[in-house]
């Protein structure tokens, strides 16, 4: 009774400081607006997380914190929307190899199975006016993710030049790109578990401040109003950050 006692008075002490009755419809319009452009841009929510911790510690501490974060974590996002793209573009390969592939087992010609293809707007006007199909399949492999386009460009030169089979190179070519994304797959697959581990133990910390704020500590003021509090939050900082530092470094030896 007491924990659900202290931790109503904490949510009705909070919901004070950040909701004011008189301001309540420009308060939900600016959260409205805040919500739209955390979508946009994922990394802003370090900046709503700092408001809301400086408005709860009454310090502007966290607001510095979450501000200096939002690069950081706006590098790591965009990591990941090229790893994305990357596989996506793999992908996309694969298809290619695939619906040539068939459009030459129907009897068309190369050129014109490449053309009912998503090809590239460069690969598709060598295929289309007569260019060098291969030099255009070169330059696009230059794209990360892209590289099996090298491997269709040597087929296509074979073929053009020696008259070997253009079907069974991209088959082979195909089937290559298959096998190495499903090592991809497999080490994503096997390095999921360090990295929700990793996560878990980073996310503690917080579960802590909730705990604490739950049964009345304040934690919060110690933290940031205290030198003891404040000196075990800059170790504690510098604890997580190594540790994740560590895990992302033995995630990339393993890859």
């Amino acid at each position: 009774m007491r924990l659900w006692v202290a931790g109503r008075s904490a949510s009705v002490r909070a919901r004070r400081m950040l909701m004011p009755r008189e301001g309540a419809g420009r308060w939900r319009e600016s959260v409205g607006v805040g919500l739209r452009l955390v979508r946009r841009r994922p990394e802003l929510g370090c900046v709503v997380g700092g408001v809301l911790l400086a408005l709860l510690g009454d310090s502007w501490l966290p607001l510095v914190v979450g501000a200096g974060a939002v690069p950081l974590v706006g590098r790591r996002l965009a990591v990941r929307r090229r790893a994305r793209e990357r596989e996506r573009r793999g992908e996309a390969v694969i298809a290619l190899c695939g619906a040539v592939v068939g459009g030459l087992r129907a009897g068309k010609q190369p050129n014109e199975a490449l053309l009912a293809t998503a090809a590239g707007v460069e690969v598709a006007a060598a295929a289309r006016f007569g260019g060098d199909v291969p030099g255009a399949l070169r330059r696009a492999a230059g794209a990360p993710g892209a590289e099996g386009l090298r491997g269709v460009a040597a087929c296509w030169q074979a073929a053009a030049e020696g008259g070997a089979g253009l079907a069974e190179g991209l088959d082979r070519v195909a089937v290559a790109l298959r096998a190495e994304q499903r090592s991809r797959a497999e080490l994503a697959a096997e390095l999921a578990g360090p990295r929700s581990t990793a996560g878990l133990l980073a996310g503690l910390p917080l579960v802590g401040l909730l705990i604490g704020g739950a049964i009345g500590a304040e934690p919060l003021r110690v933290l940031l109003h205290t030198p003891v509090g404040l000196g075990c939050l800059v170790l504690g900082g510098l604890l997580e950050w190594g540790g994740m530092a560590w895990t992302g470094r033995i995630v990339r030896g393993a890859r």
